[in-house]
């Protein structure tokens, strides 16, 4: 399953709010099921570690996994988390409250080698948000293989983490081996969040958003191509 968290605004701590419209489609591209809430607290506990803090908006993540694990067998709860020990200290408290597992498989893989791992599995990476210096409005909606380079120039002049980490950028898988579906983003406008002369904040407002039949991969399950995934790449 997909757990998606639904905000108004695109600041948050432990979130990424951009795009979020998208993720309805992502679900359909895996074919799995989809569940999301709105995100209605704040952070209001910012120290690294953290604990059940009442109005933050880690209790909303904790609310809406323990709806999903009174309605299925879920057990674990799988999380992107690279190098932010603030957002994996989040995930596995709320798991730990709930007696799951937490998983954090890309937890601090080299950000270079797995950006360019990641592009070599075919994953077809969207800028979705900027916001750091040696990014702008001209990289929103470009795709991340065209700014590998620039993204390790930029991090050997100014510490930039490749994979977007210290949230230098935002972005949406729109195809990957395992999609059933390509999700294209049909219209979309950009726009500056603040027009800082450093590192100003743009970001991607999706309007319209279809998806695109892959041949083949609609009739198998999602661990039938899994697993076709696996043996092409052994």
């Amino acid at each position: 399953a997909v757990v998606s968290t639904q905000s108004t605004g695109i600041d948050s701590y432990m979130y990424q709010t951009v795009g979020s419209n998208a993720v309805q489609y992502v679900a359909t591209a895996l074919g799995v099921q989809l569940f999301e809430c709105e995100i209605t607290g704040a952070p209001v506990l910012q120290d690294l570690g953290y604990h059940a803090t009442p109005n933050d908006e880690v209790e909303d993540l904790y609310e809406l996994l323990k709806d999903i694990k009174a309605q299925t067998s879920c057990t674990a709860v799988c999380s992107g988390a690279i190098f932010s020990t603030y957002q994996k200290n989040r995930v596995e408290e709320v798991c730990k409250r709930l007696d799951l597992v937490s998983i954090a498989p890309l937890w601090e893989r080299d950000q270079d080698v797995l950006l360019q791992e990641m592009l070599d599995n075919n994953l077809v990476i969207r800028i979705i948000k900027v916001a750091s210096i040696g990014l702008n409005k001209s990289h929103v909606g470009v795709h991340a293989d065209s700014l590998l380079s620039h993204f390790q120039s930029i991090n050997q002049k100014f510490g930039f983490n490749v994979c977007g980490e210290g949230g230098e950028y935002e972005s949406l898988v729109t195809d990957c081996p395992i999609f059933a579906y390509k999700i294209k983003i049909d219209t979309s406008v950009k726009i500056c969040h603040s027009h800082d002369d450093v590192a100003p904040v743009w970001y991607e407002k999706f309007e319209s958003i279809s998806v695109e039949e892959k041949p083949g991969l609609k009739e198998l399950s999602l661990k039938e191509r899994l697993d076709r995934t696996l043996v092409e790449g052994a």
